[in-house]
């Protein structure tokens, strides 16, 4: 009895793989700045001069993306300490981060105005505008 309709789960199965494709290849850009620094990194900033300075990199970093993805890039890679720099210590790189809400809890960075998270908002709306070039 299982042979019986062991065919019909493979005949329906190879009906619906032809269907299924994914792209063969992508096209890749990956991009490097001058990261805007602080002036001391040693020195703990107040949190809106940590997102001053943030922006500004988040600035040049949402130009080159868009442009390579005008290009026709499907994956942009940006630098690792691309929006902060490099060089904290453990005091001074608070003012650079951020907390991230709860995996539970229902939360759209772009939609959510009493949102404490200042940065992740911009990289929402910057991923939207890309994926509408």
């Amino acid at each position: 009895m299982i042979t019986t309709s062991f065919p019909k789960y493979v005949a329906i199965f190879a009906i619906f793989i032809p269907c299924v494709s994914a792209l063969d290849t992508f096209i890749a850009a990956v991009y490097e700045h001058a990261v805007i620094l602080p002036n001391r990194t040693e020195t703990l900033v107040p949190k809106e001069e940590a997102l001053v300075l943030m922006n500004k990199n988040l600035d040049v970093l949402e130009n080159a993306v868009q442009l390579a993805a005008r290009q026709g890039a499907h994956i942009i890679v940006t630098p690792e300490d691309g929006i902060y720099g490099w060089v904290f210590t453990r005091e001074t790189i608070y003012p650079y981060l951020e907390d991230i809400p709860d995996p539970k809890v229902n939360w759209i960075p772009c939609t959510d105005p009493q949102s404490t998270i200042f940065l992740h908002p911009k990289f929402n709306l910057i991923s939207q505008r890309i994926q509408n070039l």
